[in-house]
């Protein structure tokens, strides 16, 4: 599909793509509004382009398909503990948007190519994001680092045997050479997220500052009742019983809009230059 339609769709994606970023960089919220009007805009354009402009409404039901299959990735990340309330949504609203072609099989690939650079992107955003926050807190990171690191000893202390088991094994299977550089590396690199995860991302604030969806960082008692420290945050009426309390201690995530503009922004150049079918070609 070439056209207004494909201009339409990936331009409109990126602007709320972009909007979606900043607002979640300065307030760390997407708001509601902004993911289901894109799912209206998409759908919208698309229903009224198929009535007006196309024999058909392939270019509509697509649209349908894309954001049920979103709908479904995007809950399973949430409930992965991947993402947050607004990026799952986020997510779903891309699938009214993607599907730029007129057939399902197509628009798998195209969903494959958009995965790719989204979880590429994420990887790397991770780290690095990880890292600087890691050194911005550096004097609470040090010290739960090596609180996580005494308590993981024996972790620790198993993982560095198998690695010089599995180093003795590779010169008679080349291949576990790989393995064993794993196993001494990744107890260290776990250690550091959760250093990161349990103490960097973790701030006492007063109550004026809590908002819905925020995360508890432990469980609350208030006025007789237990406010537990789920996923899904805070609610409206949970945080008026937290209304006794000065100060609250949540946990707060990595601002993960970024990661949705860098793949959508690689992604709509992918796709523009060409590039996508020389990569189908290369794959198919």
């Amino acid at each position: 599909m070439v056209g207004v339609e494909l201009v339409f769709l990936l331009g409109l994606g990126f602007m709320w793509i972009l909007f979606a970023t900043i607002s979640d960089i300065k307030t760390r919220e997407i708001p509601n509004w902004l993911n289901f009007s894109l799912i209206a805009f998409a759908l919208g354009f698309r229903f009224f382009y198929s009535l007006f402009n196309l024999s058909d409404f392939s270019l509509f039901l697509q649209g349908l398909i894309g954001l049920a299959i979103f709908f479904i990735l995007g809950n399973l990340f949430y409930y992965g503990r991947m993402f947050a309330g607004g990026d799952k949504k986020l997510m779903i609203a891309l699938g009214a948007v993607l599907p730029v072609f007129p057939t399902f099989s197509e628009n798998m690939n195209l969903f494959l190519v958009f995965f790719l650079f989204f979880f590429f992107a994420g990887a790397i955003y991770g780290i690095f994001g990880s890292i600087f926050i890691a050194l911005k807190n550096f004097k609470v990171f040090k010290k739960g680092f090596k609180k996580l690191f005494n308590e993981n000893k024996k972790i620790l202390i198993l993982s560095v045997s198998l690695g010089i088991i599995l180093i003795l094994l590779s010169f008679y299977i080349p291949s576990f050479l790989y393995l064993s550089i794993f196993s001494f590396v990744f107890p260290y690199f776990y250690i550091f997220i959760k250093t990161v995860d349990n103490f960097c991302m973790v701030k006492v604030v007063p109550y004026s500052k809590i908002t819905p969806g925020d995360w508890l960082y432990e469980d609350v008692r208030v006025k007789g009742r237990t406010i537990r420290a789920t996923w899904d945050g805070l609610s409206q009426e949970e945080i008026k019983l937290l209304k006794g309390k000065s100060k609250v201690k949540l946990r707060y995530g990595i601002v993960f809009a970024p990661v949705f503009f860098i793949s959508f922004l690689a992604f709509v150049v992918f796709l523009i230059t060409g590039l996508f079918e020389k990569f189908l070609a290369y794959l198919f």
